[in-house]
């Protein structure tokens, strides 16, 4: 057999690509007749890195590297964010796209999973460079980018400006207003009610059935969340209505606690007017490895990829994890949380709440008719519940954690599709 390791890319066991290849590799045994297919899951169908040459405000000429990776495109077009970060590299976008391959199949979305990122601080540019960086961006993939082809959306320090500059920038190029090239754009362009809190939305709606059977009452449990931006927040804010106490949060500018639960109501307008957790007063600050140390009942890693590993693993005193990030925790430290019995909710299926109701986006762009909020929620919370209980069926039947039944029913839809349509030429 052909090797699986990409000439171009060395993983590791803990970097991101190294530990999607483990999960593929675990999933193997339950594919039957499709394993000789499996290989295809580990090489992406296609990778693009482009220079991104834009003029400084102060007339200096910046160069900044861009990604888009796609790495199925056999369910439908390539589906997923782009991210601007200072440690964007291709080797995590690889992954990243790989992982939504998985999780749009596990929910049963037509798409094939793609990703993109820039290595870039967008917190060192001003907005206009910001907009000249993406406008660029846009024309640099836009060969591989469009409604039918590759949809981008929001991911880490990206938002819904940024989309519609993406969206202009594309329709420009195609001489017609292409409102379906990416999701997550502002409302009056053609965006979804619900997008904006979906990804959390998604992670509170996975928990919720996740505590029922394991009996925990989410009434007064208690909630940890690393990252507090949209989807750390959004899912904090529902675990909170639903009489949680959100005990800890932290963010890149530090960590707080409160045992009583912090009060939202004071939170999430301290975050709005100051963009951080820093300063607080309602709470006290800890140093940043005490969060894993909490006694808790639910942690919603909802920050960047790699964040549980086997030391944090060994000490996390909790019964719940929900991965709100992409791939938060490493292959070993899974292995040592499933022999603690604390049960582990995998960000494949748990965070997919954003790119489904990104799906909802496409579709209305594409009949120029929308839905409301509540319909919006309802067919949300349909879809995430019945993907679960097929995943949670899996994991039953074959005495295996969620994560890999989750990528056995995600595999098993991506290389059945494959099978069917052959080869070509």
């Amino acid at each position: 057999m052909s090797s699986s390791h990409l000439s171009y890319v060395q993983p590791t066991p803990e970097s991101p690509w190294g530990t999607y290849l483990e999960q593929v590799e675990r999933v193997v045994p339950y594919l039957g007749p499709l394993a000789r297919w499996a290989e295809t899951l580990r090489r992406p169908k296609r990778s693009l890195i482009v220079d991104v040459p834009i003029e400084m405000d102060d007339g200096s000429i910046g160069h900044y590297e861009g990604f888009r990776v796609q790495h199925s495109l056999t369910r439908g077009p390539g589906k997923g964010g782009v991210r601007y970060h200072p440690d964007v590299t291709l080797e995590e976008v690889m992954a990243l796209a790989a992982w939504m391959s998985i999780k749009n199949a596990a929910v049963g979305l037509p798409y094939g999973g793609a990703k993109g990122g820039i290595r870039v601080d967008p917190k060192k540019l001003s907005q206009k460079e910001l907009e000249k960086l993406t406008r660029r961006y846009t024309s640099e993939i836009g060969i591989i980018i469009g409604p039918n082809q590759d949809i981008p959306a929001p991911d880490v320090n990206t938002n819904a400006q940024i989309m519609a500059w993406m969206m202009d920038t594309y329709s420009m190029n195609v001489g017609a207003t292409a409102t379906g090239v990416v999701t997550g754009k502002p409302i009056h362009l053609g965006g979804s009610l619900g997008r904006v809190k979906a990804t959390g939305r998604g992670v509170f709606v996975t928990g919720r059935e996740a505590a029922r059977r394991l009996n925990l009452k989410l009434e007064g449990a208690r909630v940890a969340v690393q990252g507090f931006g949209n989807v750390g927040s959004s899912a904090a804010e529902l675990f909170h209505q639903a009489g949680s106490r959100i005990v800890a949060a932290q963010d890149h500018s530090c960590t707080i606690h409160n045992a009583g639960g912090l009060d939202l109501a004071e939170l999430m307008p301290h975050i709005r007017a100051t963009g951080a957790l820093a300063g607080f007063k309602g709470a006290e600050t800890i140093g940043a490895e005490e969060f894993w140390n909490l006694e808790t009942d639910i942690v919603i890693p909802a920050a960047l990829e790699g964040q549980i590993d086997v030391a944090r693993a060994k000490k996390l005193k909790t019964k719940l994890v929900l991965e709100g990030a992409n791939g938060p925790t490493h292959t070993a430290a899974d292995d040592i949380l499933a022999e603690r019995g604390i049960l582990v909710v995998p960000d494949v299926i748990c965070n997919a709440g954003g790119v489904t109701v990104s799906y909802f986006e496409w579709v209305q762009d594409f009949s120029s008719f929308f839905w409301t909020e509540d319909e919006i929620n309802v067919r949300l919370d349909k879809i995430m519940v019945d993907a679960l209980r097929k995943i949670w069926d899996t994991a039953d039947r074959h005495k295996i954690t969620l994560r890999t039944a989750t990528f056995a029913v995600a595999c098993e839809r991506i290389l059945a599709a494959r099978e069917e349509r052959g080869l070509y030429p």
